[in-house]
């Protein structure tokens, strides 16, 4: 109350001395002092408009804002607010929060410089002033408030300065209220401001929490495969080696070799999600040497993979994938057979792994229902983002080459905790 009081009474004395100052200069003037009972008139007047604008802008202050004190009377405004995103995208936010408010008009933005300016018409909220353009708190400036926004960019965020002002000088304030509505639209700037951050982070979180949860499913699908590894595979296998046991004993022990060593490298684990392209290429020449026992002649290998990118960190099964399409798809329905290709290199900061085949190529035969290459996109999307793809082209002269590209080394935002044995 006494902070009001005394808000009121700074007011009531900077009007009286401005009358005392008009009434000093009115005697001065010759002929004018038989209508002193005039300007005594306009005195008094002024003074009660004056009193009754200034208590009803501490009401409607008090209103507002719960309080009456010095910050939150006062016609100009300063808010300093901490906005955790990089500074272009932090003045994309106020600017937004600025060109919501009612009754904006000529925003003017730098995005350059990081500054904003803006005009705002202030409301009538309670209908015109008594006696129009002749009320004495309309005599000054323009019923207007402007903004300023400056935008410092941080190390990882931006500081954001508002300012919000009536457009008239500061001197101003000593006879003029604003209504609290400065402290209205700072108020309401702010608001805005940290709606939008926290919907910022809401989605975020949502986005996140949905890679997470398509992460899971699509290890799940693996693991899965995993426990699976195709039984007709094994099936085969086996019985060929039961065979060769009779005939050949020398050439069933190498093909039981290999697969223990390919059921060894196909076994889920629970330390880590991530494989290695050595890992996966131990697996996939297993699973080409077994074959190879099978078919015989009608199957060829070459393998080019240097050593110093078999460390290259891999998802589990996906160069099995294309090897094993290159088989069903591309080999296996040809007479005549064929050769798969291996070939891994390094450009720059990718990593490319191609499996090739010389078989029947495209066609609709042949192509499968693509999941196992759906899966491999999934795959590398869910874990490298943008940076790794899948390339599926026409060899030459016959077939298919199918290209992984991948970084070096495992993204900083991969996370290998969701994992699913």
């Amino acid at each position: 109350m006494f902070k009001s009081l005394a808000f009121v009474l700074r007011i009531a004395i900077a009007w009286m001395l401005a009358i005392i100052l008009v009434s000093a200069i009115w005697n001065q003037l010759p002929g004018l002092h038989r209508l002193d009972w005039l300007l005594t008139a306009a005195g008094m007047i002024t003074m009660v408009l004056v009193m009754v604008g200034a208590f009803s802008h501490v009401g409607r202050v008090e209103l507002i804002a719960g309080r009456t004190d010095k910050e939150a009377l006062g016609n100009r405004q300063r808010r300093q607010v901490e906005v955790p995103f990089e500074a272009g995208e932090a003045f994309d936010l106020v600017e937004a929060a600025v060109r919501e408010l009612p009754r904006i008009e000529q925003v003017e933005s730098a995005r350059d410089s990081l500054q904003l300016r803006a005009k705002v018409t202030r409301p009538q909220d309670y209908g015109d002033y008594p006696l129009g353009r002749w009320n004495p708190m309309r005599w000054f400036g323009i019923p207007r408030n402007q903004i300023r926004a400056t935008i410092v960019p941080g190390r990882d965020s931006g500081s954001v300065t508002l300012i919000c002002e009536p457009e008239t000088p500061s001197w101003s304030d000593w006879f003029l209220v604003d209504d609290g509505t400065n402290f209205e639209n700072a108020e309401a700037i702010t608001r805005a401001i940290s709606r939008r951050v926290a919907e910022r982070r809401r989605n975020e979180k949502s986005e996140a929490a949905q890679t997470a949860t398509e992460k899971e499913l699509t290890v799940a699908k693996l693991s899965l495969l995993h426990a699976q590894v195709e039984p007709h595979f094994l099936y085969n296998t086996l019985a060929s080696a039961q065979l060769l046991t009779r005939s050949d004993p020398q050439r069933a022990d190498e093909m039981l070799g290999h697969l223990i060593q390919y059921l060894r490298r196909s076994l889920p684990s629970a330390d880590n999600e991530m494989s290695t392209l050595g890992t996966e290429l131990e697996r996939a020449v297993a699973y080409l040497e077994i074959l190879k026992i099978r078919m015989g002649p009608r199957l060829s290998v070459q393998v080019d993979v240097p050593e110093n990118l078999r460390a290259t960190p891999l998802p589990p099964m996906v160069l099995q994938t294309l090897v094993e399409n290159a088989i069903k798809h591309g080999l296996e329905p040809r007479t005549g057979g064929g050769t798969v290709w291996i070939r891994a290199r390094r450009v720059d900061d990718v990593v490319t792994v191609t499996v090739a085949d010389d078989g029947d190529g495209f066609s609709t035969k042949n192509s499968g229902t693509g999941i196992g290459l759906k899966n491999v996109r999934e795959r590398l999307r869910l874990i490298y983002g943008a940076s790794a793809a899948l390339s599926v082209v026409a060899n030459f002269p016959s077939g298919v080459a199918a290209t992984i590209s991948v970084p070096p080394a495992l993204p900083p935002a991969f996370e290998p905790d969701a994992r699913h044995v």
